[in-house]
């Protein structure tokens, strides 16, 4: 267990790196918006969907740190902001209207509402810019089948879906099913992105892919039911 911990801070540690660079690279004058995605970005977060990127891609390359290249980081590094986009959005008031975030008040507590939600936007954007660019991978192929997984778990299908779904239940009863949906729409989809897109980055086959996609697909469902009992009865 030591040595997971010890992967899952290293993974953190390189992918924030690239963060820090890519967001410094921003241009444009709206400073006070540049620090409301720093501070969205940089809440104290653990990086699973970093780490389970590298993890994938490392076993697509059949090695270790030393094959997590910059286009993988990239890879990383646009989920995070993908992820940090939905929080931001998930703590407004519209939404789950949430005061704290990881200890710490929430985005639209500290920098208003409006700035709150151009922070998640640009946070969006930026997830798909950083899988566009050239830096991400030479083969354009490769980066279009990245943006479209990401198009996919991020919208009516995935995230944002799911997140319509989670404010219907709070206005009835969400039977087994209809809660496993949501549960796998709304925080299942990103995870297994992240997964797939590691494979995707890393070269691995169709097999490897389905292989990790069905692990991915668990995995998520097992980490919102976590999330789920800690928001009941947890601190």
């Amino acid at each position: 267990m030591a040595g997971f911990q010890q992967q899952l801070q290293r993974d953190a540690a390189a992918c924030d790196v690239v963060l820090q660079q890519l967001i410094a690279e921003t241009k444009g004058p709206a400073n006070r918006l540049v620090e409301a995605m720093q501070y969205a970005v940089f809440n104290g977060g653990k990086r699973m969907r970093a780490a389970l990127v590298l993890g994938a891609s490392r076993m697509a390359l059949g090695a270790g740190d030393a094959a997590v290249n910059k286009g993988t980081l990239r890879t990383a590094a646009a989920i995070e902001c993908l992820h940090a986009y939905s929080l931001v959005h998930d703590d407004l008031p519209a939404m789950d209207d949430a005061d704290m975030r990881r200890g710490k008040p929430s985005c639209h507590k500290v920098f208003g509402d409006a700035t709150a939600i151009l922070a998640g936007d640009a946070l969006q954007t930026m997830a798909f810019e950083i899988l566009a660019g050239e830096a991400t991978h030479d083969d354009a192929a490769i980066r279009l089948r990245l943006v479209a997984q990401l198009a996919d778990a991020s919208g009516l299908a995935g995230m944002a879906g799911g997140q319509m779904l989670d404010l219907e239940a709070e206005t009835r009863p969400f039977n087994l099913a209809e809660t496993s949906e949501m549960q796998m729409m709304k925080t299942g989809a990103l995870i297994s992105c992240a997964t797939i897109s590691g494979g995707i980055v890393g070269g691995a086959n169709d097999q490897l892919l389905a292989a990790q996609a069905a692990y991915a697909k668990h995995l998520g469902l097992a980490f919102q039911i976590a999330d789920d009992l800690l928001d009941y009865d947890g601190d």
